[in-house]
C-alpha cells in the first residue's frame, strides 16, 4: 500500500502528526480518531517498548493514520523489527553525519539499496500479500533527525544520501546546541527561526521533505505557513496534562 504521507507531500499537502508516548493500544485508538494524518510511537523518550509499539499500531489501524515510530537510537535491529511490525516510516534521533544517515537508510531498505532482512511478519498486511518486499523500499519513509550544530553543518551531505526522504527537526536539542536552555519548544528567537528557514531551503533545493516537533495547533499552523511539510502537534501525554490542567483551573477559578 502506498505511503499516504509521501503521496500527500508530493501533492503539496501539509500534514499533522500525533505523538504516542503512552504504551497503550487504547490511547493509540483514541488518538487515531482525532484527525491526525500520522501517529508516531516514541521509543526514544516515551515509555514505549517494542511490544507496546505493536499494540499501538494495532490500535490505530482501523482509523487509518500512517503508522510511524521514532527509534530509540540508530540501530538496525530495532529498525527492522518496527518496520516488520507495520511502521511505514521511521524517525531516527541524533543523525549528525553522512555516515550515520547511510547506516540508518541501510537498515530500512531491502537489498540492493540496503541491508534490511526480509521477514515482514505483520507489515505484509498493509499491502498485497507477497508484494511488500517489492514496494517497501519506495514506501517506507526514512527521516533522520537534525538536532545538533554538527548535523546542521553536515546537512547537505545528510540530505544527499540516497534513500533519505527528508528530515525531522528536534527543536529542543537543536536549541540547546545553540545555547538556549530549556524550555525550548516553540521558541520565537530570531536565530532559531532563521535556522528553520535555512533548513527548509536546503530541503526544497533537493526535493526532500521537512518536519518539526511542536506542541500546539497554533504553532503547527505557523510552521506550515513557514514551509514545513509536516509537524507534530503535541502528544497523548501533552493532551492529558493540558486538558486536565485547563479543567482544574476552571474548577478552582
Amino acid at each position: 500500500m502506498a505511503n499516504a504521507l509521501k503521496e500527500a507531500w508530493k501533492a503539496g499537502r501539509q500534514t499533522v502528526n500525533g505523538w504516542l508516548a503512552i504504551p497503550s493500544a487504547f490511547s493509540a485508538e483514541v488518538m487515531s480518531g482525532l484527525g491526525f494524518d500520522s501517529l508516531t510511537v516514541d521509543l526514544q523518550h516515551g515509555v514505549q517498548d517494542y511490544m507496546s509499539a505493536v499494540e499501538c499500531f494495532q490500535g490505530m489501524q482501523r482509523h487509518g493514520p500512517v503508522p510511524m515510530a521514532r527509534l530509540p537510537w540508530n540501530e538496525p535491529g530495532i529498525a527492522g523489527k518496527l518496520l516488520d511490525a507495520g511502521a511505514q516510516g521511521l524517525i531516527c534521533p541524533m543523525v549528525n553525519t553522512r555516515e550515520q544517515a547511510e547506516a540508518f537508510v541501510s537498515s530500512c531498505r531491502y537489498p540492493p539499496a540496503g541491508t534490511r532482512s526480509n521477514g515482514p511478519v505483520r507489515a505484509g498486511i498493509y499491502g498485497e500479500v507477497g508484494r511488500y518486499f517489492y514496494t517497501a523500499n519506495e514506501d517506507v519513509l526514512c527521516l533522520p533527525m537534525i538536532e545538533t550544530r554538527e548535523a546542521v553543518a553536515n546537512l547537505e551531505a545528510i540530505l544527499d544520501v540516497p534513500g533519505v526522504d527528508g528530515i525531522y527537526i528536534g527543536p529542543t536539542d537543536l536549541a540547546i546546541s545553540h545555547g538556549y536552555l530549556p524550555p525550548v519548544m516553540e521558541r520565537e528567537d530570531k536565530e532559531m527561526l532563521d535556522l528553520y528557514e535555512k533548513l527548509i531551503r536546503a530541503c526544497r533545493d533537493r526535493g526532500k521533505f521537512i518536519g518539526l516537533h511542536a506542541i500546539t495547533g497554533a504553532y503547527v499552523k505557523r510552521m506550515h505557513a513557514m514551509g514545513f511539510d509536516y509537524a507534530t502537534m503535541g502528544s497523548d501525554v501533552n493532551a492529558i496534562v493540558s486538558g486536565a490542567r485547563a479543567q482544574m483551573a476552571a474548577l478552582k477559578g
